[in-house]
């Protein structure tokens, strides 16, 4: 993985975070076997977690998308779809 952190003169924000003593040590472990800083290890999983994240949530998108319209309405009226809020109002009113 090639990393924009790599340089020395990059804008970076300074955070603190509070990691379990069993967690520091698979991080210090992790950042020694890739020659890294402990700091830039935590950069690269952060990176590929919100990455990971932002590709389930787009999955998960495509997984909806792709069952719209593919049910019935119970009472086969067909209405849901076009008088949602109004339901919604009816159930939670």
């Amino acid at each position: 993985m090639t990393s924009q952190h790599a340089c020395l003169q990059c804008d970076m924000i300074r955070t603190q975070v509070q990691l379990t003593e069993e967690l520091a040590r698979k991080l210090r472990r992790a950042a020694r076997a890739q020659g890294v800083s402990m700091a830039e290890m935590v950069r690269r999983c952060l990176e590929r977690g919100l990455a990971e994240q932002t590709t389930d949530r787009a999955a998960q998108y495509a997984r909806a998308a792709a069952v719209v319209g593919a049910f019935r309405d119970r009472d086969e009226d067909g209405t849901v779809s076009t008088d949602h809020d109004r339901f919604l109002d009816d159930s939670y009113g």
